[in-house]
């Protein structure tokens, strides 16, 4: 069940929920901006980003997903997944493959 402030949209035959408001206990707020300066002074960390590939001849969804899934394999500690483009690859005026680029990140144990 959506709540009020949620709104449904279809892409590609695939429901997804996009949130106009963002519930108060998800709010910054100076306590958590305090939280979040120590944490980060007590656990400093370098990170690398890389950018993937992945292809499916069924969706962008399962083409980012074969990207990170084939990154886990030889990269340790993956942190965040980016998106940054979505393309299609056509033959003969038809769609054969959808292709997403995906940033990922990772800790960096130089």
């Amino acid at each position: 069940m959506l709540a009020d402030s949620s709104v449904r949209i279809s892409c590609n035959g695939s429901m997804i929920e996009a949130i106009r408001a963002i519930p108060d206990s998800y709010k910054i707020n100076e306590e958590t901006k305090m939280a979040k300066k120590s944490a980060k002074a007590s656990a400093e960390a370098v990170y690398k980003i890389v950018e993937v590939i992945g292809s499916s001849p069924k969706s962008w969804e399962d083409a980012a997903r074969s990207a990170v899934e084939a990154a886990a394999k030889t990269l340790r500690d993956l942190r965040i997944a980016e998106i940054t483009k979505l393309d299609m690859k056509i033959d003969d005026g038809k769609v054969v493959a959808y292709r997403a680029r995906v940033s990922l990140s990772f800790k960096y144990q130089g």
